[in-house]
């Protein structure tokens, strides 16, 4: 690793706690609007819901609108609760509104990132929306640490897709011998990489994939590798 320069991590799943957020978020609307739906056994469900959905979104077989609104019909459907589209259109409203507000971090996020702040130019590249991801940067304290920022409505494409990364390196005015990429999804930040001809390193806190990537469960473990 001594010829790396620039760090580029994903948010979300990453260092921004997206379960955690979710469960404050839902839990705010629902004992407002749906006090009978039980927040751990939704989010249970939510959660696998809204990673493929995603998945399909980067791929471009779902849109942004399709996104939002079948992983909330999706999730209600399985838990057999009876909700109108009217209502699934202000829930994804809410949570989009207060999903960001919420500042809860992998255990150890702040710790690495004081520890590589000094050493390395640091960076985001996400799949994620340029608003609501510099709002999720902003509330937990993570702007400090990072140069710049790409997102997939700046490059115009998602994580695989070889120029997310090509424009993350252009924006940050570094080479891809020089950068490696962390983040938790195997397809998107690994693989992408990868492919890009980048060096990439999987956050797998757990520790669900077999990969012979270089994988770490904890994110204090990066201090041992760079």
């Amino acid at each position: 690793m001594k010829h790396i320069t620039d760090i580029f991590f994903d948010l979300d799943h990453t260092l921004w706690d997206f379960d955690k957020n979710s469960i404050l978020a839902f839990d705010k609307i629902f004992k407002v609007d749906h006090p009978t739906v039980n927040i751990l056994q939704f989010i249970e469900i939510y959660a696998p819901i809204n990673q493929a959905c995603w998945k399909l979104y980067q791929v471009d077989k779902m849109t942004h609108e399709e996104l939002r609104y079948q992983r909330l019909k999706q999730s209600f459907d399985a838990l057999q609760y009876a909700i109108s589209d009217d209502e699934i259109e202000k829930i994804s409203i809410d949570y989009i509104e207060f999903l960001p507000d919420n500042n809860q971090l992998f255990d150890g996020a702040i710790e690495v990132l004081d520890y590589l702040y000094p050493k390395y130019k640091l960076h985001i590249i996400t799949n994620g929306f340029a608003e609501v991801q510099q709002r999720k940067m902003h509330h937990s304290g993570l702007e400090k640490y990072f140069k710049t920022i790409t997102n997939s409505e700046m490059a115009g494409v998602k994580k695989p897709h070889r120029n997310i990364f090509e424009f993350a390196l252009s924006l940050a005015k570094t080479k891809k011998e020089n950068s490696i990429m962390i983040g938790d999804c195997i397809d998107a930040d690994v693989r992408g990489a990868i492919d890009f001809g980048m060096k990439a390193i999987l956050f797998d806190e757990k520790q669900i994939h077999q990969t012979e990537n270089i994988t770490i469960n904890h994110l204090l473990e990066l201090k041992n590798i760079l």
